[in-house]
């Protein structure tokens, strides 16, 4: 459940920066792209669900710039090789059956990769956190294994998408230590991201992926406690998004991109 910050169509072009001696200048700024669901259902108060089509015509969208889509670790590791000019970290939060339905199929076109988080509390169940729409299946084990199998990146969004900022000392750590242990030997192999549910963070819940041992986690808006890859702010993708939103959430990305410039 989000909200579309990222839309709005006055964006401030960042002002060039000289180079600091020992690191090239940013000409391009990489960023990640946040997507929920990929259906064909209409009902959609949450504004987290995009049909395949309007996938299709996205990614191509990208793709006909010169981006393409990668997962987020994927990302990092380019960043850290000074390598990821031209690159777009696709993520798609909750783990929807239909990201294996729907999305991969599109995603293997594009030649893109992407990263899942998915709730390892819930793998088989249903989305119960949102009060309202529709109920939609989240992926078993087995969808969780082909998403991995297929090449994309599975990552952790938590045991059961609880607001961390409100949870227990003890929740908390079995929602973010306790999700990558079960997503780890799930898949048999180390689980690098996390992400926080509805985008909510404070110092107790970013000290507590630190301390889990994850590479980054994502975030939604760009955060108050400063950068960094455990606060990676990423751009929400819709239904809507066509071609001249998308142009302006392009340009807003060279904003939230700084945030992924290697320190």
């Amino acid at each position: 459940m989000v909200a579309d910050i990222s839309a709005a169509p006055r964006v401030a072009e960042p002002v060039p920066q000289p180079a600091v001696e020992g690191r090239r200048r940013r000409d391009s700024a990489a960023w990640v792209a946040m997507y929920h669901s990929v259906s064909t259902c209409p009902d959609d108060p949450y504004d987290v669900t995009v049909t395949p089509a309007r996938l299709e015509r996205q990614l191509g969208w990208l793709a006909g710039r010169g981006l393409r889509g990668v997962s987020v670790r994927e990302l990092l590791e380019a960043r850290d090789r000074g390598t990821e000019r031209g690159l777009v970290g696709l993520t798609f939060d909750d783990g929807y059956t239909d990201f294996v339905t729907e999305a991969l199929p599109v995603l293997h076109r594009h030649g893109f990769t992407a990263t899942v988080f998915v709730l390892p509390g819930l793998l088989g169940g249903a989305n119960v956190w949102e009060r309202t729409g529709p109920r939609k299946p989240l992926l078993d084990e087995d969808g969780v294994r082909r998403a991995a199998a297929a090449g994309m990146e599975v990552a952790s969004h938590g045991m059961t998408h609880l607001d961390l900022t409100q949870a227990p000392d003890d929740v908390l750590r079995q929602e973010v230590a306790g999700s990558r242990h079960v997503l780890a030997d799930l898949l048999g192999e180390d689980v690098a991201g996390f992400c926080y549910p509805y985008g909510h963070h404070d110092e107790r819940a970013v000290d507590a992926v630190r301390m889990a041992g994850y590479r980054y986690a994502c975030a939604i808006a760009p955060s108050p406690l400063g950068r960094g890859d455990l606060v990676l702010p990423r751009i929400h993708m819709g239904q809507a998004d066509g071609s001249l939103r998308l142009e302006l959430k392009r340009r807003l990305a060279r904003v939230y991109g700084r945030a992924l410039e290697a320190a």
